[in-house]
């Protein structure tokens, strides 16, 4: 048997191990999407993933463009000074911050962008999927959209690590024009520790095996496109899982696995190194000074509540919530909590320009 068919029955043989420990923990914690009820919009009016700003194209070095979106606030807003950059994460898109984007609209200058190979941005190649090109990406947005002014960066998973990234290459930028960072669902390296909730054995393994598989996974791209939307029941089932740790209704599992499922699978391949690779532990002192919420959910397989951890030891003052119950996508989970947070943290920011 040849080396690559080999490699891609191991990797079948890992993946239904996955699929079978992901559903024992469905089971275990009854995790159960229910449809909505009447009156009830998880959305709001418009529903998610369909509040638009203001749409420009940012074009980056390498020639990518980046879908931007700016929302501009009310003349008497309260943080009408302040410009808060939403950053999403790996696989998703600007739509991810949907419950916040509604929030606090209107009150603040709000920007989101859809990284490269991401939503509606430009693709990137696979040797420009780095958390360093990212970090470029960033500081090129905010050169673009953002030239003057106070900035609170707001990240997520992948986006979070990419802001960490950016203080690391230009920690000039934190305490003078960004004055606030949230970190959620984040971590500053050693990714490649996380079991993602499975048996030791099958995470030691998938390790061994990622390599191989995300090479096989490039060559076969248009066989892994048809069939990873045929097998939808099994995707909602892991997407429950991974996302969330609670009961949510079934619209707020379809809408993200929508976001999963239009990221195309040799973009999942390309970034994988980059997220596993990703270590930022030098640059935490660097937001010293900068108001720094970190959040995560208690229950993040992904993103464990012990990266939280260290990243609050790591950056002097920074303030760490856990909420419990709570899964990766605690933002779409955990919308009224994360939401009170974040205007905490602009509040803090205010506080301290104005002192």
């Amino acid at each position: 048997m040849n080396p690559a068919r080999r490699a891609g029955l191991a990797g079948a043989a890992l993946v239904a191990a996955a699929v079978g420990a992901a559903a024992g923990m469905a089971a275990e914690r009854v995790v159960v999407g229910r449809p909505l009820r009447r009156g009830e919009t998880p959305g709001g009016r418009l529903g998610l993933g369909q509040l638009r700003g203001t749409p420009q194209i940012v074009l980056l070095d390498d020639g990518v463009e980046l879908h931007v979106e700016v929302e501009e606030p009310h003349p008497t807003a309260p943080w009408r000074e302040l410009t808060v950059v939403f950053v999403h994460g790996y696989a998703l898109n600007q739509d991810c911050f949907h419950y916040q984007r509604q929030a606090l609209r209107g009150t603040v200058r709000m920007v989101f962008y859809d990284q490269r190979s991401h939503g509606r941005s430009g693709r990137g190649t696979a040797e420009t999927s780095t958390m360093a090109q990212l970090a470029v990406d960033l500081e090129t947005v905010l050169s673009a959209v953002v030239p003057t002014g106070p900035v609170v960066l707001v990240g997520h998973s992948m986006g979070g690590m990419t802001i960490l990234e950016l203080a690391r290459r230009s920690p000039e930028l934190f305490g003078e024009r960004v004055q606030g960072v949230a970190l959620i669902s984040t971590s500053a390296g050693r990714m490649s520790d996380v079991t993602l909730g499975l048996p030791s054995f099958a995470a030691r393994s998938l390790r061994m095996l990622a390599p191989s598989v995300i090479q096989i996974g490039r060559r076969t791209t248009q066989l892994l496109e048809r069939s990873r939307h045929l097998s939808s029941d099994l995707a909602v089932l892991v997407t429950k899982v991974y996302a969330f740790a609670d009961d949510v209704p079934v619209e707020l599992v379809d809408f993200s696995l929508e976001m999963i499922n239009a990221t195309p699978i040799d973009v999942l391949a390309d970034f994988l190194p980059a997220l596993g690779d990703h270590d930022v532990f030098d640059a935490l002192d660097v937001l010293n000074g900068t108001e720094t919420l970190v959040l995560v959910g208690a229950q993040d397989l992904l993103t464990p509540p012990a990266h939280s951890q260290v990243l609050v030891k790591g950056i002097p003052g920074a303030e760490l919530e856990v909420l419990d119950p709570g899964g990766h996508l605690v933002m779409l989970e955990r919308p009224d909590d994360v939401n009170g947070h974040l205007i905490d943290l602009l509040e803090r920011v205010a506080r301290g320009l104005a002192e």
